[in-house]
């Protein structure tokens, strides 16, 4: 067999497995438009059609198929292999593709990446900031990092932090001119910042716990949007006030930009979890990344 032949054979099975060039090409780290020419060129010189391509999917032809039933066990083989052999390595090597949610992005998380990129110098993360829900598998990635109630049920979780604080902000400026709310229900009243979710569209619900009691809203609001990092820059502006992860918030609580709210009744949430793929033999990579993120590691 060619060299060529078998790096455009292992292209093939990418785009079989993900179902688009694009995410191939993602996954394979070339252009869709090299990817496009490796498959015309694998099916010249074979003299058969690989891949039915629509304008909306891509999904292997009867011959295409019959391929992958020999080719996915030695591509299986050789990536085991090659596993094998990083695992001789003193050091683990290679990058790793995350895809977190903005708010697993705390001063904690950044502090265990720091320890890990420290032992592991030879480790590249590639981190990939999504707040809605991705296909890791299908878009080429190591592993996520959810709340535990977005994980699928056929991956391995681990817990990577405690739970998290919420807190209901405003600036001074805003509070001087609409009044300071003393219960949830007054929220009702206000000016609010609501977080739009990337995946369904809707708004976020702002809940609130005291003793036994608890209140859901969905307050009245003259700002929406999907990035929540906007949403605490509206607030320190005076737009509105503002339901985020205290830790978002915390600095400019300290200076006195804004004013932390509602205090006895903002709940905690649930905490952040690293996931990965179960069926998958995990990079030794991913090992240590693993385990230097979950609570109690290194």
């Amino acid at each position: 067999m060619k060299r060529e032949d078998w790096s455009d054979m292992a292209t093939f099975a990418a785009i079989a497995d993900t179902g688009s060039f694009t995410k191939a090409a993602l996954q394979l780290g070339i252009s869709p438009s090299a990817i496009s020419h490796t498959i015309r060129a694998l099916e010249t010189r074979l003299g058969v059609r690989l891949l039915n391509r629509t304008t909306r999917s891509v999904a292997p032809t009867d011959a295409g198929e019959a391929l992958l039933r020999t080719l996915r066990p030695a591509l299986e083989n050789v990536a085991r292999a090659l596993e094998d052999l990083n695992d001789q390595r003193d050091r683990p090597a290679g990058a790793i593709r995350i895809s977190a949610h903005r708010g697993a992005i705390s001063s904690n998380f950044m502090a265990q990446l720091a320890k890990f990129s420290a032992e592991y110098p030879d480790v590249i993360v590639d981190l990939s900031i999504n707040d809605g829900l991705v296909d890791i598998v299908g878009d080429g990635l190591d592993a996520g990092i959810r709340h535990e109630h977005k994980v699928d049920k056929d991956m391995i979780s681990v817990r990577i932090c405690e739970p998290l604080q919420t807190a209901v902000v405003a600036s001074p400026s805003y509070l001087s001119l609409h009044g300071t709310p003393q219960t949830p229900e007054e929220l009702r009243n206000h000016r609010c910042l609501s977080y739009r979710l990337t995946t369904s569209g809707g708004l976020y619900r702002w809940s609130f716990t005291r003793n036994d009691q608890t209140v859901t809203l969905d307050p009245p609001h003259n700002l929406a949007c999907t990035d929540s990092n906007v949403i605490v820059l509206a607030a320190l502006s005076g737009v509105g006030i503002a339901y985020v992860l205290e830790e978002q918030a915390s600095e400019h609580i300290k200076s006195g930009k804004l004013i932390s709210l509602l205090e006895d009744w903002c709940p905690k949430v649930a905490p952040n979890y690293l996931y990965y793929p179960s069926r998958r033999q995990m990079k030794p990579a991913l090992r240590a990344f693993v385990e230097a993120m979950r609570v109690g590691g290194n």
